[in-house]
């Protein structure tokens, strides 16, 4: 008999682009990639947020660079991508939310959370997979969704949309790229304590709520998103495509 080994959850030799790695869970994408052996490349609309988090992460010895860009600026993507070698990993964690009841959305907020939550996620996605299909390379594509693009939430129906948005986008291009060896995966989190999620959880209501729906009884930490960024960015995911890695704590279970 011939054991099965393990597959490595190593991404050495790799290349990684992050969108929103400055902060949050872009912030733990990009330390999490480095700390498995990637090349790091971080894009960001701050110059200043930038150098910190690169300066930070070479001094504890991980490899990392950074870019300013407006992730939203399909043309200024697709040049900055078609000027560097290609990259093998590609989390899209940038994205906002404007919260409010339906009959307050406005046009200007509902137009701010499409362009950056569902837009560039397609643009720089599609700019990072045309270099990856010329190049003949495999991929790992992985965006960063939200319970909310399972089930919704009071006050959250732009948002939730868009994420609703971004599954359906991940199916659509799994079917498309699985042909190129290149996989696409979301990662579904539930509220994680972050400078987004700062102020709503602020509320002790609102906390109370959300700590009802979360079945293990805790908020989401930053660290609770690294292992799943890792684990569908490396060989250890090989057959994992189309699919929606759940981070909620049980929140969809019911």
């Amino acid at each position: 008999m011939t054991l099965p080994r393990t597959p490595s959850f190593r991404l050495d030799g790799k290349r990684a682009l992050v969108t929103g790695g400055t902060r949050g869970i872009g912030l733990g994408a990009a330390v999490a990639l480095a700390e498995a052996g990637a090349a790091v490349t971080i894009a960001a609309r701050t110059a200043a947020d930038i150098e910190t988090v690169v300066n930070q992460m070479a001094d504890a010895g991980l490899a990392a660079e950074g870019v300013a860009l407006d992730i939203t600026d399909n043309a200024t993507i697709k040049a900055f991508v078609d000027d560097v070698e290609p990259f093998q990993v590609l989390v899209n964690s940038a994205g906002t939310a404007r919260h409010s009841s339906f009959v307050d959305i406005t046009e200007a907020n509902y137009q701010l959370v499409m362009d950056l939550n569902l837009s560039a996620t397609l643009f720089v996605s599609q700019a990072v997979v045309a270099r990856l299909v010329a190049a003949g390379l495999p991929g790992s594509i992985i965006h960063i969704s939200s319970q909310m693009g399972h089930v919704a939430g009071p006050n959250r129906a732009v948002y939730a949309a868009s994420k609703f948005a971004v599954e359906g986008l991940s199916k659509g291009m799994a079917i498309e790229l699985g042909a190129h060896n290149i996989r696409v995966n979301t990662v579904c989190p539930t509220f994680i304590e972050t400078e987004l999620t700062a102020k709503n959880l602020s509320d002790p209501e609102f906390r109370s709520w959300v700590l009802s729906k979360i079945k293990l009884g805790r908020l989401g930490r930053i660290e609770d998103i690294m292992g799943p960024i890792v684990f569908l960015a490396s060989d250890a995911a090989s057959l994992v495509t189309g699919a929606s890695l759940l981070v909620d704590g049980g929140w969809t279970a019911e």
